[in-house]
């Protein structure tokens, strides 16, 4: 295909007992499945692990996912015959070339005993002999197919695809973990993910770990959109950078769960969020990935008005206050903010009916670069006093103090020269 590979699987007819005493400097990291790393020195002295594995073939899955018994054969064939699709079954053989280190262009005769390099021209993704076969062994190889065919815009081949659906409920026993990598190197590694989501839509693995999206599909939105709210957020998607890639695909998944029938959906941003928890924690997301993924689930719809007018007083006028900068700042964190307008931006641009003005985030960042240029409190830490201030004024640890520091800077976010220790003192008596 005129790409670099990532890396390679090297294979040999070796048994691991042998390859450790071919290579001096190595270790059998899993006999069991004939694997075994070598510490290989370049020509720059600098050392390199490479993993070499006994041609073998596997029987009896467990889980659908590992093999109970593996046996090790001398043929790359049997070894090739166990992969999961042609484009993955071919092989070089490294013996038959004289190897020095020398970047010389050469011909490279490929082993490719089941068409893989024919589908690669056909842009197929096709199983390995019998699909059902190979799907039942792993259940992760559904998943991989759907993102195989979005990664390289490829088609699944018909037999194959509907193996897939046969094969289900070994999906299913695939570990949430696994699932989650898997979808996102389709979402982070695809031209367009809504082709993968879709293939898994159409076969039924999206129902397994994210149903939530399927309660869109049909779902129409009468006002200021194009298509359905499923494929709104596939679009969106698409459009959006790696860094909001999920949060684009989630911004409304809660659309159909708040949809007055007139095209509204009051409160799907709040509603969101929780949606948002609880899909990710299923796919089991570090919490601060899935409390990043929620600020900007939760402030996707913020509208920042402007004027096209040349008088700056006009401008000004129709724009935020600054009090409203810092609380927009305080709302969505300052390591926020930047992805929240690549997601605005996705949102909009994925929607051809969208009034968005792109200059509503040129003239939001030029003016949240002044206030950030002015000395201001975003957060409690940045107020100049501290707990123990308020203790000296009667005030109690626990609820009662987060209460009133929480309203000190409510109160400073308004008006950034109430920061100084003697006004907050003020302010907090008057608050207890």
């Amino acid at each position: 295909m005129g790409e670099l590979p990532h890396d390679y699987d090297l294979a040999t007819n070796a048994l691991p007992d042998e390859m450790l005493e071919l290579f001096p400097k190595s270790v059998s990291t899993g006999a069991k499945f004939g694997t075994v790393i070598a510490l290989v020195e370049d020509e720059k002295k600098e050392n390199h692990d490479v993993e070499v594995t006994t041609f073998r073939s596997e029987e009896e899955y467990i889980d659908g996912r590992w093999p109970s018994k593996v046996e090790f054969v001398d043929e790359i064939y049997k070894d090739l015959g166990r992969r999961d699709f042609t484009i993955n079954a071919m092989a070089v053989d490294l013996l038959e070339e004289f190897l020095n280190g020398e970047e010389i262009e050469r011909e490279w005769e490929i082993y490719d005993p089941f068409g893989g390099i024919k589908d690669i021209d056909l842009k197929l993704i096709r199983a390995v002999g019998t699909p059902i076969e190979r799907f039942k062994e792993d259940g992760l190889r559904a998943f991989k197919a759907c993102r195989l065919a979005s990664q390289l815009d490829f088609e699944i081949e018909k037999e194959t695809f509907e193996a897939i659906k046969e094969c289900l409920p070994i999906a299913k026993q695939v570990s949430m973990e696994r699932i989650r990598d898997e979808f996102m190197k389709l979402l982070l590694n695809s031209p367009k993910p809504s082709k993968g989501i879709d293939l898994m839509r159409q076969c039924g693995l999206l129902q397994i770990f994210l149903p939530e999206l399927l309660e869109g599909y049909g779902v129409e939105q009468k006002l200021y959109h194009t298509h359905d709210v499923y494929w709104h957020s596939l679009k969106t998607c698409d459009y959006a950078q790696d860094s909001v890639k999920l949060a684009a695909l989630l911004h409304d998944i809660a659309k159909p769960r708040t949809d007055m029938g007139n095209g509204h959906f009051y409160g799907h941003d709040v509603m969101g969020v929780e949606m948002v928890e609880t899909i990710m924690k299923r796919l089991r997301f570090s919490k601060s990935e899935i409390e990043r993924v929620k600020t900007l689930v939760r402030n996707h719809m913020f509208y920042y008005p402007h004027s096209q007018q040349e008088s700056k007083e006009d401008v000004l006028l129709s724009q935020w206050s600054d009090s409203a900068i810092r609380r927009f700042l305080n709302r969505v964190g300052e390591e926020n903010v930047e992805d929240l307008f690549k997601l605005r931006i996705a949102d909009a641009t994925s929607n051809p009916n969208s009034p968005f003005d792109p200059n509503e985030i040129t003239l939001l960042q030029k003016h949240i670069s002044e206030v950030r240029a002015k000395d201001m409190a975003l957060k409690i830490s940045d107020l100049d006093i501290n707990g123990e201030d308020l203790k000296s004024i009667g005030v109690q640890s626990g609820p009662q103090m987060g209460k009133i520091l929480k309203g000190l800077l409510d109160v400073v976010i308004e008006d950034p020269l109430m920061n100084t220790k003697e006004k907050l003192l003020d302010e907090a008596k008057h608050m207890l």
